[in-house]
This record gives structure tokens, C-alpha cells and sequence, in this order.
């Protein structure tokens, strides 16, 4: 798409909202139901037994996350309504000083007093209550808080990432169950936090890195347990 012959400018910032409940919910998928595969299986019982802790983690994990997110947003949702009525109420009691706080924020931000004045005064008269929404309180479009749309994207994504290391639990042999999964996780979670990192448009050595060594020590503590507290082989 193009405006007068040029490229329409695509920005990073509008991706925030979806980028973050997706990497959160496919990250706390990863490691999450990884570090139980390898805590339960480092206690030295059957695969069928991991498995079953390792499905019971995905369903409690993604539900838990679609209700966290759900609730967490609406939080924000709730309190940007308040926000928005509490801004509406005022542009109906005393619009010049409204007009005048907005123009205030303007010079604030470098523009002469007569041109901030006349700004505030047009951008007020097509969009009264959105020119406070965006300039007074910081809300826009793309930060408006969605909370079904947060709690599906967590709850599928956490449902994928957690999925990954029951696949490798099911196919790899007992004896090489920790490693494999350990492995094949930890090599998940550096693709994903470089993924992650691109689409975000940061670096994506740290993003991987960043992601694989809270993944790595997640799963070096549950391994620790269930080697400590498990069953010795009979």
C-alpha cells in the first residue's frame, strides 16, 4: 500500500499488543511444561506417567494463562473506561479549560502558545474526547487494552509452546528422555526469543540468549527436585 507513490511507514509499536501475550504464552508453554517433563521424569518413572503430568500441565497452564490475561486486561480495561468517562464528564462541564489543558500539553511539547492554542482548538473540534485520550491520558489504538484477544493469544500459544516438548517426550527413548527434551526445548526457546526479537525489531542474539537461559535454569531446578525426591529404579 502506498500513499502518493511512497511506502505507508509500518511501525514496531503496533504489534505490541499481540507480541507480547504470544511470546508470553508460547514461552511459559515451553518452559513451563519442559521443566515437568524433565522434573518428572529426572524421579525415574514411566513415560506414560510423564506424559500424563506433562498433558495435566498443558490444559491447567493454558487455562491459566487465558484467565490471567483476561483478568490482568480487563483491569486496564476498566480502568481506561474510567479514564475516558472521567475526561468526557469534564469536556462537557468546562470545555475551554479542557481546550486550554490540551493546548498547555502542546507547548509543553515545543510549540509556540498561539500555535498550541489553535491545534488544541481543531484537533478538539473534530475529535474532542480522542485528542484527550491520546495527548492527556496516552491512550491510543494500538495500546488499548483487547482482553479476549490476550487471553486467546496466550492460551494458544501456550498450548503450542507446551505441545513441543511432549512431542520429543513421545518420541524419544526412557534413556535419553531429560536430554532430549532439555535440549530440544532450550533450542525452541532460543528460535523463539529470536523470533521474537525480529518481529519486535530488537537483537535477536539477546532475545535468544534471553529466552534460553531463564528456559535452561527453569528446568535445571526441576530436574534437581525430581532427581532429589524421586523413586529409585527398581
Amino acid at each position: 500500500m502506498t500513499t502518493e507513490g511512497r511506502q505507508v511507514e509500518r511501525h514496531y509499536g503496533q504489534r505490541i499488543g499481540w507480541l507480547r501475550a504470544a511470546v508470553l504464552g508460547a514461552n511459559d508453554g515451553i518452559v513451563s511444561t519442559a521443566s515437568l517433563v524433565v522434573g518428572v521424569a529426572a524421579a525415574n518413572v514411566t513415560r506414560g506417567n510423564v506424559l500424563i503430568a506433562g498433558m495435566a500441565g498443558l490444559v491447567a497452564g493454558a487455562m491459566s494463562m487465558a484467565a490471567g490475561e483476561y483478568v490482568s486486561v480487563s483491569s486496564q480495561a476498566d480502568t481506561e473506561s474510567a479514564d475516558l468517562t472521567r475526561e468526557r464528564r469534564e469536556l462537557e462541564s468546562d470545555e475551554p479549560f479542557e481546550r486550554q489543558e490540551l493546548a498547555n500539553i502542546y507547548v509543553r511539547r515545543g510549540l509556540e502558545p498561539s500555535l498550541a492554542e489553535q491545534v488544541a482548538a481543531q484537533l478538539m473540534a473534530h475529535d474532542a474526547l480522542g485528542s484527550h485520550a491520546r495527548d492527556e491520558l496516552g491512550l491510543s489504538e494500538i495500546h488499548t487494552a483487547r482482553p479476549i484477544q490476550a487471553a486467546l493469544a496466550s492460551a494458544l500459544t501456550f498450548a503450542v509452546g507446551a505441545a513441543l516438548p511432549l512431542v520429543l517426550t513421545w518420541l524419544t527413548p526412557t534413556a535419553f528422555m531429560v536430554a532430549a527434551v532439555s535440549g530440544g526445548s532450550l533450542l525452541l526457546l532460543a528460535l523463539l526469543g529470536a523470533l521474537a526479537a525480529r518481529t519486535g525489531g530488537a537483537n535477536v542474539v539477546i532475545g535468544a540468549a534471553r529466552v534460553a537461559f531463564w528456559g535452561a535454569l527453569a528446568m535445571a531446578a526441576t530436574a534437581g527436585v525430581g532427581a532429589l525426591f524421586g523413586a529409585t529404579p527398581a
